[in-house]
């Protein structure tokens, strides 16, 4: 018995040594960071259903400091991301805009922004309309956001499909970030983006159409709201670009 012990250590060390170079071989996947838009949170990517084995996290955003940038906030909410390890950012509408400012400073392996901007110019008249006259300031946040509560359905109207989801979101969403984050896009600087962002935009898109900017992908009838009324088509499309 004594003599098959070194026997059996041998073998155990073989084991663990051919273990170790499997790993090699497999290295884990990148983590994806998804940041929602301006109205949304998490519950936008309930349908985003990925075949390869990504760790996926979702940014939480806080409220921004009273006439904080874009690029401000990008960088606040970067220390959500843990950069020592590989990562892609996949951003929605508002966290598009975001992901196009990490890019500055970060080094994803792949930003991806879907019904989003990746410059000024990207954004429909009435933003850079108020920029010079600033009727939004004007407006209080309780009443921006009964704006966005009532619009949201008449401008898109495909939420339709999921509106206890969006009218929830809504709900949910705080007045003071909705308005602070509404003079962020309006007063966006941006006029250059890094060469590595892939967008996906929708030619049914209302809030920021398609006429203004170029784009990657095109998704038919996809809306400002495709990301989840059109998950499962998102989905191909995203285990094809990762």
């Amino acid at each position: 018995m004594i003599k098959l012990i070194p026997f059996f250590l041998i073998i155990t060390t073989l084991i663990l040594q051919n273990n170790d170079i499997l790993a090699n071989n497999n290295p884990d996947k990148p983590n994806i960071y998804f940041l929602a838009g301006q109205g949304a949170d998490h519950r936008l990517f309930k349908k985003i259903a990925l075949k390869e084995d990504y760790k996926i996290q979702h940014i939480n955003y806080t409220v921004p400091e009273k006439g904080m940038t874009m690029s401000e906030y990008a960088i606040e909410l970067s220390e959500q991301i843990d950069t020592t390890q590989p990562f892609i950012l996949i951003g929605t509408s508002l966290g598009g805009m975001l992901a196009t400012e990490m890019g500055d400073f970060l080094t994803p392996e792949k930003i991806i922004i879907i019904a989003s901007a990746k410059k000024r110019s990207d954004l429909p008249f009435r933003y850079r309309f108020q920029k010079k006259v600033p009727i939004y300031k004007l407006v209080f946040p309780k009443l921006a956001w009964w704006g966005a509560f009532i619009m949201q359905p008449i401008v898109e109207p495909d939420r339709k499909q999921e509106n206890e989801t969006f009218k929830q979101m809504l709900k949910d969403l705080d007045p003071i970030f909705l308005h602070r984050t509404i003079n962020m896009i309006i007063n966006w600087e941006r006029n250059s983006y890094a060469p590595n962002i892939i967008h996906i935009h929708g030619n049914k898109d209302r809030t920021i159409p398609i006429r203004n900017l170029e784009y990657d992908h095109l998704i038919e009838n996809g809306s400002h709201m495709m990301t989840l009324t059109r998950g499962e088509e998102l989905s191909l499309l995203l285990d094809k670009l990762l």
